[in-house]
Parts: C-alpha cells; structure tokens; sequence
C-alpha cells in the first residue's frame, strides 16, 4: 500500500515521518477492525436465525450493531474533544474485545439476548473505527486531507480478506457451537488492533480545540453540510440494507454458508479498494461528482441483483454494492470536511456520522422482515427510491452553487 503522499518543499521532515506513520498504522488498524464488521455481517443474521423466538427477528442482531454504531457517534466525538483521538480508539478496541467475548457466550449459552449484547458492542466498535478517516486527514495538510483520508479506507481492503477467512476457517472449529471459535478469533483481532493504535501520534489538543466554536444548529444548516448528510446517509443506508439481508437470502436460496462468506469478502474488497484512487478522483473531478458515480453504481447492484439467485447475481451485486459505497461514503465524508473550522471538527464529524448511522437503523430493522416476508427482490426494489433523492439533491445542490460561481467570476453581487 502507498501511503508516499507527496509533500512541500517547505514542510518539516519529521512532521511528514510522523504523518506517512499515522497513516500507515491507521491503515493498518482499519484493516484489523474492519475485520470487526464483516464478522458481525456474516454471522449476524444467521446466528439471529438460529437463536432468534421468531425468524422476523433474525436480522435483529446486525439492527442492534448499527445502533451501537449510531448512539456511540456523539460521546465518541466528545470524548475526542475532551482526552483526544487516540483514547477513542482505545476503548473502541476495548469494546470489540468485549464483542467477540460476549458473542461467544451467547452462541454457547444459546441466548439470543446475549447474542445482541455482543453485537452492541460490534457497533461501538465500528463506529470509532469510521473515524480513523477523520483522524488520518487531522494528520495531514489540506491539500493531502482526501487522500489521507481515502487511504486509510484502503486498508479495509485487507479487511474483505482477514474477515470472511476468519469466519470460513473458524466456524467449525469450536463443535457444536457453531462460529464460537469466529468470535474468540473476533476479540484477538479487536486487542492487535490496540497495540497498533497505541503508537499513534495525532496532533496534541490546544486551546483553539477546546473552543465552542458555532453552535451546531448554525453548521447543520449549510447546504453543503445538508448536502453531504443526504449523500452519507442514503450510500451506507443502502449498503447496510442490503448487505444485512444478503447472506441469508443465499441461506434461504439454498446456498451454502462458504458462499456467503465468498459474496461478503467480494464485497467488502469492493468497499475498500477503490480507496487507492477515490482520493484523487475527489481532488481532480469534485466530491460531488464523485459521489454522484457511487449512487449509480449502487443503483447498477439492485439492478444486477434482479437479473438472477445465483451466486454469481449474488456476487456481483455485493461488489457494485460495495464500490458504489466507497465512492458515495468517501465523497460525503470529503464534503463534510468543507463545512467546520479546527474547533468544530470533533462535534461536527460526530453529528455527520450520528445522522447516518441512526438512519441506517432502520434499513436494519427493516430489511429481515421485508425478506422473509416479501423475499430478496423486494428489498432490491425499494433501494430505488432513496437514490433517486439522492441524485435529485445533488441536482438541486449543484445548479444555486454553479450560478453562484458564475456570477463571482462576472464580479456581479451573489
């Protein structure tokens, strides 16, 4: 992985040292953690199915990961604010220690409670893990910040790889407990992420950072930062909702449970390796361009998702699924970036990420009842919708922003 950002002439040797190392163990942390989610989505939906009273709750698990991941956003943010960065991410790791150990006594103790405790503390855990991408571009210069920030989002494409191999050659281990060994597995991966995070170097908390800045009700209306939550909100909406119910639709599709494992490496591969370039595609066509790419592609996977129940149908729509997640995500957390001052960040990013999360909840809670009840094409169906106001609000956003160009480079009054 590259992680050679090109620097000024100007700049300190050591500070550029410190910053390539940031990156690189971000990265590096990213591709541990990551590991994190995709063990909770391989497993989540059916272990839910095994422990679960009723089947409409089989999804219930993977629902309660993303509302760890909506309501731990604001305190992560200001516990950042507070201590810094860098003991958010050490209770983040403590929290997906905790996941895989919790999980494991669910599975052997048969408790589907439990078993949603576990993945509550999943959700903790990948919504620290989200702002390594913020932290990454604290570390960088602006000119940099995006490709800072998409690089540390490449290291999840080893993420695609160590998670579903760690479910494929662990969940047999552990007879007749079913996937116990995964999570024993899950909490050793969470604790080396620890130790990764542990040499982290962010910049230190000064006066300026602990500033109020402008209230938060005064930053969320600015039609950018509108802009960039429709936009994060509607790419991870989408890929939670049909990333949840994927892995049991091949189940009750009749494929095998390696199959599933096979579409979810292909997928979260996808979501991250696009990571190398999404960076200077931002930098030379725009965030908003970018963005706009990731919709469609999205939209391409429902599409492809119709066409056939094979593995191969399954397959290839988690891979757009996921690509058009890395641009559509990655674009919006750019756009993000353009919408607070140095004292704001912390509150800011925790907001932006607060909204998309707690609105991805309800693909969760949703998308184990439409499949059950109405079957895979349904949920393809309904994606439709969103992306369409997606794609209408990058519209509508862009023709007042490019008028106003227009008129500034005229020297005529906006």
């Amino acid at each position: 992985m590259n992680f050679n950002f090109s620097a000024p002439s100007h700049a300190a040797p050591i500070a550029i040292r410190r910053e390539r190392s940031n990156v690189a163990r971000l990265a590096v942390a990213q591709a541990l953690a990551g590991a994190n989610s995709t063990v909770v989505y391989a497993t989540g939906a059916v272990v839910g199915d095994m422990l679960a009273p009723t089947k409409a709750l089989a999804t219930l698990p993977v629902s309660v990961f993303v509302v760890g991941m909506a309501l731990c956003t604001l305190p992560a943010g200001a516990v950042a604010q507070r201590y810094g960065r860098r003991t958010t991410f050490l209770l983040g790791a403590g929290s997906g220690v905790l996941a895989g150990l919790i999980a494991l006594l669910a599975v052997l103790n048969a408790s589907f409670p439990l078993f949603c405790a576990g993945t509550f503390f999943g959700g903790v855990y990948a919504a620290v893990v989200l702002s390594f991408r913020f932290a990454a571009a604290d570390c960088a210069a602006p000119e940099r910040r995006p490709r800072a920030l998409s690089a540390v989002m490449a290291g999840g494409v080893f993420a695609g790889v160590i998670g579903p191999q760690l479910v494929t050659h662990t969940m047999n281990l552990w007879a007749p407990y079913l996937f116990a060994a995964t999570f024993v597995g899950q909490a050793v991966v969470a604790a080396l992420s620890a130790v990764i995070l542990a040499g982290v170097e962010l910049p230190p908390l000064t006066a300026t950072h602990l500033k109020a800045g402008r209230p938060l009700a005064v930053i969320a209306r600015q039609p950018r930062f509108i802009l960039a939550v429709i936009c994060g909100v509607v790419s991870y909406l989408l890929m939670n909702f049909l990333m949840t119910a994927a892995p049991l639709a091949m189940k009750l599709c009749g494929l095998p449970q390696e199959s599933a494992n096979l579409g979810l490496q292909w997928h979260v591969i996808a979501m991250y390796a696009p990571s190398f370039w999404t960076g200077r595609l931002i930098t030379r066509f725009g965030a908003s361009a970018i963005v706009a790419v990731g919709l469609v592609l999205i939209a391409a996977a429902s599409s492809v998702g119709l066409l056939g129940i094979d593995v191969v149908h399954f397959c290839a729509t988690l891979s757009l699924l996921g690509i058009g997640w890395n641009f559509g995500f990655i674009g919006a957390s750019a756009m993000v970036l353009e919408c607070h001052r140095p004292e704001e960040k912390a509150r800011v990013q925790s907001l932006n990420d607060f909204v998309v999360f707690g609105t991805m909840t309800v693909g969760s809670f949703l998308s184990g009842g439409l499949l059950s009840s109405f079957g895979w094409s349904a949920v393809l169906m309904l994606s439709f919708a969103p992306l369409l106001g997606a794609l209408l609000a990058l519209i509508g956003f862009a023709i007042p922003a490019r008028r106003t160009t227009k008129l500034a480079s005229r020297g005529e009054p906006t």
